[in-house]
């Protein structure tokens, strides 16, 4: 079989300056610093073989990428120098090394190619990933700028038309749920977006917005992913988010995004991860230039980490501090956040979630109500998560009628279409908590155990 010579690369390499040698020489120090010592005995040769034809495997062309990214100071994709990344691990082996602009680019791919999709949706959540990089990353992040790769002069028209869709598919994930539209944005991000940030820039403060709306995005890309159960999906979002976000130079963005990080962790058992996540996004300036409204939430959180590593009077503590945090918002403070919509009826659910994990039942159930009480009717999704949550304390609590008639409003919203793995959830977990009361023959378990299952089997 005779190769094909691989011209894209070898243009790159005359491009950079670089002899095989030195290529190998720059391949290798990024593979000792990024600790793939696999990959750290890279010759000339090898190089001279893949401008020959030959397909580097395994994490070695995200390797190369970052090598010449850091030489040529622009992104560089496995695509521009004619590789094809095999898998996701591929990406994964260089963490936080990865640029955010290569990591954009891969993920893109990865999300909508229909047959890359497998290996996302193969994928398991990693908590090795959730292990952050140390502070010169953040500088550093902050400090780089790529030179620009289009010749598309870039405003605050575009930063805008990003933050007012960013605020449209999250006002649809808020009523639909995570299941609904989630494609068309990850579409909107690897085309438009990403063409965007490689564009020119009239001045900083303007290739920050469009950093941060982009981060933005990928952030909501992420949540929607994890409400809808796509847990691995949802991790890779979030950690290209925070990057996006920490070469925007925006902590408060970095700390809503690791808030989220913190949460999706609480939600799969990892508490400790959990509790050094949400730790880490009340450090320094993003919980101190955050205003307070974002302040509420990354505290709420923080006290359910607290109370998920029963750490109770911290957590006791830490609400307190963030019902004094929403109670200082006022009309007029602008939120810089599109995705962000925390409110009295959010604070009450958090409360109520750390307050169960505490133990305190009755004041669990308390805000649970409260919640569903001022929930509007614009976050339905949420609103059924609730009443999920609150319908598990009724029937924990002998109020088993009670709780039926909870879930019997949560199954009249989901209904209507409603497209959340979260959602869908609840209604499992209401079947399993109705199991042992199936025999008694009460009429409003027996009704709506049946309009459970016939839920779950139309949804299937």
């Amino acid at each position: 079989m005779v190769r094909e010579r691989n011209e894209r690369l070898a243009v790159l390499l005359q491009e950079a300056g670089w002899s095989r040698a030195q290529t190998a020489s720059a391949f290798n120090r990024v593979a000792q610093e990024s600790n793939l010592l696999d990959y750290t005995c890279i010759g000339r040769s090898h190089i001279s073989m893949w401008v020959a034809g030959t397909k580097p495997s395994g994490a070695a062309p995200i390797i190369l990428c970052q090598a010449l990214s850091r030489r040529l100071k622009r992104a560089i994709t496995p695509d521009e120098l004619g590789f094809t990344v095999p898998n996701a691990p591929a990406q994964e082996a260089l963490g936080w090394c990865v640029d955010p602009l290569i990591a954009l680019t891969d993920l893109g791919r990865t999300d909508l190619d229909t047959e890359r999709r497998s290996l996302l949706t193969g994928a398991v959540y990693s908590v090795a990933a959730l292990a952050l990089p140390d502070e010169v990353w953040w500088k550093t992040m902050a400090e780089e700028h790529p030179t620009p790769t289009k010749h598309q002069r870039v405003g605050r028209g575009d930063v805008a038309t990003v933050q007012e869709l960013t605020y449209a598919f999250s006002r649809v994930d808020q009523r639909r749920g995570g299941g609904h539209g989630r494609k068309a944005l990850a579409q909107y991000l690897r085309s438009d977006v990403t063409t965007f940030l490689q564009g020119t820039f009239p001045n900083e403060q303007v290739r920050n917005n469009m950093f941060s709306a982009a981060a933005e995005l990928a952030y909501l890309s992420g949540w929607m992913a994890f409400d809808n159960n796509e847990q691995a999906t949802a991790q890779k979002y979030f950690v290209l988010a925070l990057k996006l976000a920490a070469r925007a130079g925006n902590p408060p963005l970095s700390g809503h995004i690791l808030r989220a990080m913190a949460h999706q962790a609480l939600d799969l058992g990892h508490l400790k991860k959990g509790l050094e996540l949400s730790t880490a996004s009340m450090h320094g300036q993003r919980y101190a230039s955050a205003t307070p409204r974002e302040r509420a939430l990354l505290g709420v959180v923080h006290a359910r980490a607290l109370a998920s590593s029963d750490q109770k009077q911290s957590a006791v503590q830490a609400l307190l501090k963030a019902e004094d945090d929403l109670t200082s918002a006022r009309e007029g403070i602008e939120e810089p956040h599109r995705t962000f919509f925390f409110a009295e009826a959010s604070l009450a659910h958090e409360t109520a979630c750390t307050l169960r994990d505490c133990g305190d039942r009755q004041g669990a159930l308390r805000q649970f109500r409260h919640s569903v009480r001022t929930r509007g009717d614009a976050f339905r999704r949420t609103h059924v998560v609730t009443l999920g949550y609150l319908g598990a304390m009724q029937i924990a609590t002998g109020g088993v009628e009670e709780a039926c008639a909870t879930w019997s409003t949560a199954l009249d919203a989901m209904e209507e279409g409603i497209y959340s793995g979260r959602a869908r959830q609840a209604v499992v977990d209401m079947r399993n908590l109705l199991s042992p009361y199936r025999r008694r023959r009460i009429p409003a378990v027996a009704e709506l155990d049946a309009r459970a299952a016939a839920y779950l089997t139309n949804v299937d």
